[in-house]
C-alpha cells in the first residue's frame, strides 16, 4: 500500500466521521485519532511537528493535550527527535510500530470497502488500488471494453516500464471500482530488464502479454525481428486519429511506412534550473554548454552539500543517452542521417549509406562537455542516473540538472519535493555549432506478434483506452505531463495543470522536439551498449577521449557493415 492510498484512507474516514459528530455531541471527542492521523500525514509529507502544534491539533485543552501526548511518548507510540546543536528543542514523529499498525489498519479499511462493494473479495488488498490515480480522479473505462472483458473472461496482461506514469496507469486498471484488472496482471520492470523480457517474450510460441510498452528507439529492432505486429488495420477501429499527435511523436511508432504501435506517452529531455538561486544571484539562465558550466561553477559548493549540476552518468543506457543528446546539441546525430530543414530524418533512409559519425567535432565536443560537467557534479555522478539524480535536485542539492519531463513532474507533485514552484524549465543548451533541439523519448504501446488472434482485438481496445484523449488529459491533470496529442496540450484545463505541459507545447511550436538524437534503427541498442561502455571508460580516465571514440566508432561501423550484409541477403531472397 503506497503513501497516497494511506492519505486517501485518512481523508475518507475523516469525511465519514464528521456527519456522525452531528448526531451526538460526545462523538466529537476524537483526540487520539486526530493526534495519530496528524502525525502520520506529517510523516508522509515530510513535515516537522512540534509538541505545541500537536497539542492544538488534538482539540483538547492545553494541559489535557500535553498529558495525552506525553502518555503516547512514554508508551512508545510517539518519538521525540532532537533538533538543533543545543539538544534542547525537538520534534515529534510516529514510531515505526505506530506506522506499521496504522498501515495495517488502512489496508483492512481498503479491503472492507472493496468487499462491501462486491468487488474482488477473493483477492488480497495489494491486488487493487484505492481511490483512482494518485492525486486525481478516476478515469472511467469505455463500456465496450468493460463488456468485452466480462464476455470473454480474458484477463489482460501488461509488460510496462517501471516509472511513475505506468504505476498510475496500473492503478487506473486496478482501482477497485473499475473491476478491470489486478496489480498481478502488470509487470513493471526497469528499462534494461524490460528490454530483455520483451525480447524473450517475442521468442516464445505464445506471448505472455497482451500489451507491451517498448522504448521508442527500440522500434526498428522489434519490428525487424518480428516481435511486434503491425496494427494499421486496427488504428481506425480504435478511434485513434494519428493527426492528433505531434508528427515527430507519431512517426516514432512507424517503421517502413507501417504503424507498429501507439505512443503511450512522450517525455522530453530538458535542463532544469533553480529559479530562486538564479534570481538571487542576478544570473541569466544558460543557453549554451559554456554558460551551463559557468553558472554551475558559481553555485557549486560541495562542502555545503550543493552541486552545480546533475545528469545521467551511470554506465550503460544512462551515459549513452547523455552522450547522444549532447552530441545532438552540437548539431550531429551519431549516424549519417539525411539532413532536413529542421534537423535530421529517418525518412528515405538507405541502410547501405549509413555510417558512424562519432569521430567528429561534435563527438569530441560532447565528450569534453561531459568531462567539464563532472567538475561541478556530485563525486559519484558516474554511478548515478534517473531517480538518483532526480532525488539530489528534488532535495535542493543542485542548481542545474538534465532530466526527462516525465520524471521531473515529481518536482511539483511529490510530497517530499523542496523545489516546488522554484524550477525553470529550459530547452537543451546548445553546443558548438549546434541548436537547442530537445530530444523526445517515451514508450509505444505494441501488440506482440505471437499473441493469439482471439486476444488481439481486446488488446487493441485496451491500447485505445490507455492512449485516449480522455485518459491522457486525466493523467496530465494528475501531474503526468504526457501530452503527445495536440487536443490535450491545447486544452486550457490540462495546460493550466502543469508548467511542464506549457513548456513542452512551446517547444513543439518552435520545432524544437526531435527524435533523431536516438534513431530507431535496428542497430540502436548495439550503439547504446558500445557508447555506454566506451564513454564511461573515457570519463573514468581508463582511456583517452580519442581512443574511446575511435574504439566506439570501429565497433559501431563493424556492426553497421554486418547489418548491410544481412539486408542485402534478405533483399536477394
Amino acid at each position: 500500500m503506497n503513501e497516497y492510498e494511506i492519505l486517501r484512507v485518512i481523508d475518507f474516514i475523516e469525511k465519514t466521521r464528521r456527519p456522525f459528530r452531528e448526531v451526538i455531541e460526545e462523538a466529537g471527542d476524537d483526540a487520539v485519532w486526530r493526534v495519530v492521523t496528524f502525525l502520520v500525514k506529517s510523516h508522509i509529507l515530510n513535515q516537522s511537528v512540534s509538541i505545541s502544534t500537536l497539542g492544538q491539533e488534538s482539540g483538547l485543552p492545553y494541559a489535557t493535550a500535553m498529558r495525552l501526548i506525553n502518555r503516547m511518548i512514554d508508551s512508545g507510540h510517539i518519538l521525540k527527535v532532537v533538533k538543533g546543536p543545543t539538544g534542547k528543542s525537538f520534534t515529534l514523529q510516529p514510531s515505526e510500530d505506530l506506522l506499521r499498525s496504522f498501515e495495517t489498519y488502512a489496508r483492512k479499511t481498503k479491503s472492507l470497502l472493496a468487499q462491501t462493494l462486491g468487488l474482488r473479495a477473493s483477492e488480497g488488498e495489494d491486488q487493487y488500488y484505492f481511490g483512482g490515480t494518485p492525486l486525481g480522479s478516476q478515469i472511467i473505462p469505455p463500456m465496450r471494453l468493460v463488456q468485452k472483458r466480462v464476455e470473454s473472461q480474458i484477463e489482460l496482461r501488461f509488460l510496462l516500464n517501471d516509472d511513475n506514469y505506468f504505476s498510475a496507469m496500473r492503478n487506473m486498471w486496478a482501482d477497485f471500482r473499475s473491476n478491470l484488472a489486478s496489480r498481478k496482471n502488470f509487470d513493471l520492470l526497469p528499462l534494461p530488464e524490460l528490454y530483455r523480457r520483451a525480447r524473450e517474450n517475442g521468442t516464445k510460441p505464445f506471448s505472455d502479454y497482451d500489451v507491451i510498452a517498448i522504448n521508442m528507439p527500440w522500434l526498428g529492432e522489434f519490428a525487424e525481428s518480428g516481435f511486434v505486429r503491425p496494427i494499421d488495420q486496427y488504428i481506425q477501429k480504435m478511434g485513434i486519429n494519428p493527426l492528433d499527435f505531434h508528427p515527430s511523436i507519431w512517426a516514432s511508432a512507424t517503421w517502413e511506412g507501417r504503424d507498429y504501435g501507439v505512443p503511450g506517452y512522450c517525455t522530453v529531455e530538458f535542463l532544469a534550473a533553480r529559479k530562486d538561486l538564479f534570481e538571487d544571484a542576478n544570473l541569466s539562465f544558460p543557453k549554451t554548454f559554456d554558460e551551463v558550466i559557468n553558472s554551475g561553477r558559481k553555485f557549486h559548493a560541495p562542502s555545503d552539500g550543493r552541486y552545480g549540476a546533475v545528469w545521467d552518468g551511470a554506465r550503460g543506457m544512462p551515459i549513452a543517452s547523455s552522450f547522444l543528446f549532447f552530441m545532438g546539441a552540437c548539431g550531429q546525430p551519431v549516424i549519417s542521417l539525411p539532413r532536413t530543414r529542421t534537423g535530421f530524418s529517418l525518412d528515405g533512409l538507405d541502410p547501405e549509406q549509413l555510417s558512424c559519425t562519432i569521430l567528429s567535432d561534435a563527438g569530441f565536443a560532447a565528450l569534453d562537455y561531459m568531462r567539464r560537467l563532472m567538475e561541478i557534479s556530485p563525486p559519484k555522478i558516474l554511478e548515478m542516473a534517473w531517480d538518483q539524480t532526480l532525488s539530489v535536485f528534488m532535495k535542493g542539492n543542485a542548481s542545474l540538472g538534465y532530466f526527462w519531463t516525465m520524471r521531473a513532474a515529481r518536482f511539483e507533485y511529490d510530497v517530499q519535493s523542496v523545489v516546488k514552484r522554484r524550477v525553470e524549465y529550459l530547452p537543451q543548451p546548445s553546443g558548438p555549432g549546434g541548436t537547442r533541439a530537445s530530444p523526445i523519448g517515451g514508450f509505444l504501446f505494441c501488440i506482440p506478434t505471437n499473441l493469439p488472434d482471439e486476444r488481439v482485438e481486446l488488446a487493441a481496445d485496451a491500447i485505445a483506452w490507455m492512449a485516449s484523449r480522455e485518459a491522457m488529459k486525466a493523467h496530465v491533470k494528475n501531474g503526468f505531463p504526457v501530452a503527445p496529442r495536440f487536443s490535450v496540450s491545447a486544452d486550457p484545463e490540462a495546460a493550466a495543470s502543469s508548467p511542464i505541459v506549457r513548456f513542452v507545447d512551446q517547444l513543439a511550436k518552435r520545432n524544437l522536439l526531435h527524435t533523431w538524437q536516438r534513431p530507431k534503427i535496428p542497430q540502436y541498442t548495439m550503439i547504446e551498449k558500445v557508447l555506454g561502455q566506451e564513454i564511461h571508460d573515457a570519463l573514468l580516465g581508463n582511456r583517452s577521449p580519442r581512443v574511446a571514440l575511435e574504439r566506439a566508432a570501429e565497433l559501431i561501423s563493424t556492426s553497421l557493415a554486418a547489418s548491410r550484409t544481412t539486408h542485402r541477403s534478405k533483399a536477394a531472397i
